[in-house]
């Protein structure tokens, strides 16, 4: 559905007609420009907003379809961007994306939101309240939402930091690697880093052609030449992000060995311990077994002091054994 429609004269918001068509051709007469916003839209609601703005058959299918990659794709009427907004969910300390596909004209902005991590509603206010910045034109909405997504992915990579913080101190604790549940949680936290980076490091590309300036084929249509540093300061932001990211997927990684790593210690040690003291049963069990036979013609086996003699003869061994193990520290 259509979320929002505005034309903007000057940097500031107008009451256009009605008619998209006629807001086009008001806007391009006026050197202003068109920004529609939809939510999850139908293929019947944005055929009508594809044939006004002339929109790229390719590029609407990936907008309807939505489940892609970001990328920036350049068309003979309009560019096609795709964003990846990223939601952390502090309650669950859980990632969740959302997408956010721009399509950028000469005097129109097009933009299509699936899911619920979006910067745009507040992307919009904050432009409306900077009419010097929305005067830019249709360049202005695009940088607004790469700088106001690309800094979210601030925010969430420190809050990931902050967990993995937690998770290394748990797996490090005195008492040896954390709970059972600690291989599960490392794992679900790299799912979570893996769902960041899949937002964050395919950006990098089309960040970095936006911000190019002089090289060859890095020319991109209907993007203003000025706005070319604005984008530079995005991609450098964004690098940061990729760079944070990976990081914790090295430390995750990491962390998840060396939680393994402790606990085939303990199994180890558990083993050596049960070993131990088998061991240490076996001996008993054995000479009572010999003695338990009831044969008639057995040594010692009418002697007084036979019984008492076996257990401090079976006490002894114990001893031995029990002080062997404990100086190796097998116990």
């Amino acid at each position: 559905m259509i979320v929002d429609c505005a034309v903007y004269r000057d940097g500031r918001r107008t009451d256009g007609p009605r008619d998209l068509s006629e807001a086009l051709a008001g806007a391009r007469a006026a050197g202003g420009f068109v920004w529609i916003g939809l939510h999850e839209p139908t293929e019947d609601e944005f055929d009508h907003v594809t044939r006004v703005f002339g929109l790229h058959p390719l590029a609407v299918e990936d907008a309807l379809n939505a489940h892609q990659r970001p990328k920036l794709e350049v068309y003979d009427d309009s560019l096609f961007l795709v964003f990846k907004p990223v939601v952390y969910e502090s309650a669950s300390d859980t990632v969740s994306s959302g997408e956010v596909m721009v399509f950028l004209g000469d005097a129109f902005v097009v933009t299509v939101r699936h899911g619920e991590g979006s910067p745009l509603a507040s992307v919009r206010r904050r432009l409306e309240a900077e009419p010097e910045l929305l005067a830019k034109g249709p360049t202005a909405v695009l940088y607004a939402i790469a700088d106001a997504t690309v800094d979210h992915y601030l925010d969430v990579a420190t809050e990931l930091a902050t967990d993995l913080d937690e998770l290394e101190a748990e797996v490090f604790s005195p008492t040896g690697g954390g709970t059972r549940h600690t291989a599960s949680r490392i794992y679900t936290f790299k799912r979570q880093v893996l769902e960041f980076r899949r937002a964050t490091g395919p950006l990098a590309p089309p960040m970095s052609r936006l911000a190019d300036t002089g090289a060859p084929g890095s020319d991109v249509p209907f993007v203003n030449e000025r706005a070319r540093p604005f984008f530079g300061d995005v991609s450098d932001h964004l690098t940061r992000v990729n760079e944070s990211v990976e990081g914790l997927d090295r430390l995750v990684s990491d962390i998840l060995s060396a939680h393994l790593a402790q606990t085939s210690v303990r199994q180890n040690d558990d083993m050596r311990k049960i070993s131990a003291w088998a061991a240490m049963a076996a001996i008993p069990t054995m000479i009572a077994g010999i003695y338990g036979m009831n044969f008639e013609h057995m040594p010692e086996l009418h002697w007084l002091w036979s019984y008492p003699a076996v257990i401090a003869l079976m006490a002894a061994l114990e001893v031995l054994l029990y002080r062997t193990f404990k100086r190796r520290g097998w116990l």
